[in-house]
């Protein structure tokens, strides 16, 4: 059968189970660790044991799948340098994301809230939320999510802006989000600050590491997650992901060389025939 007759839907079907599988059994395919990511885990790395981090959630569900394994790998190695994790939502989204991660990572690692970790919540503003936190965190953020006063969470005792902070990382997807926390956090307070914003938004952020220095390292896509992953040695979901997205590539390739072996073999069967 010539390979123009072949049923499309074979074609769908072998997609589809390249994409499946690898999501279901992963084969832990090799990555290469990239130097920005590498970066970022230096920056975890270095901060001072036990550190007050902010971890900042602008991103909604559209973007969950390249962000949320990020969040929840930089997250796990904060954890594992005892670092206390502040988290604050410039999206209104960001702060059922933010639950969502947490809630992931504590069926892997026991955590107490106001102790280990905090929501802040949501704040509308951007860039302006953004410096009355580099001045005073609790005039922005007087309660948590649940409007429980933040003086009544240990986690936050002798923490009142910027200073008392360790780093921030902002997960993004767009504006409000980590090009702010670049001009206000790291320009105007001099925080070390990092993030992961999705493959789409990674050109327009990269400036910021390549040349101006401003951040400290950046996470961009599935395939930095998944470095992440392999830095911490910790295999998530972006592993997996990166697993099948290598194989639906690999049968897409095979497809597109086999249709072009086959045209030129059909056109040179023509020519002799004429």
């Amino acid at each position: 059968m010539k390979f123009s007759q072949i049923d499309r839907r074979v074609i769908f079907l072998l997609i589809f189970l390249g994409v499946a599988i690898p999501l279901i059994i992963p084969f832990g395919l090799p990555i290469s660790v990239s130097e920005n990511a590498r970066l970022v885990y230096e920056m975890v790395e270095n901060t001072p044991r036990g550190s007050h981090v902010l971890f900042s959630f602008d991103y909604d569900p559209a973007s969950k799948p390249e962000l949320h394994p990020m969040a929840i790998s930089v997250i796990k190695h904060c954890l594992r340098r005892e670092h206390k994790i502040i988290i604050v939502a410039l999206w209104p989204m960001g702060v059922s994301m933010a639950e969502d991660v947490m809630r992931r990572i504590q069926e892997e690692i026991p955590l107490k809230y106001g102790i280990d970790y905090v929501n802040l919540g949501y704040k509308a503003g951007g860039m302006v939320t953004i410096q009355a936190m580099g001045k005073n965190m609790r005039d922005i953020f007087p309660a948590d999510m649940n409007r429980t006063p933040i003086e009544q969470f240990p986690i936050m005792n002798n923490i009142r802006n910027f200073d008392d902070i360790g780093f921030v990382f902002s997960i993004s997807s767009g504006d409000p989000g980590i090009k702010q926390y670049v001009m206000v956090a790291k320009d105007k307070f001099g925080i070390n600050t990092s993030g992961g914003t999705t493959a789409v938004s990674t050109p327009s952020i990269l400036p910021y590491v390549n040349e101006q220095r401003q951040l400290y390292g950046l996470l961009g896509g599935l395939k930095a997650a998944a470095e992440y992953e392999k830095l911490i040695n910790r295999p998530g979901t972006a592993t997996s992901g990166m697993d099948a997205q290598s194989v639906a590539h690999f049968v897409i390739i095979a497809f597109i060389v086999i249709a072009n072996v086959s045209y030129w073999s059909n056109r040179k069967n023509k020519k002799i025939g004429m």
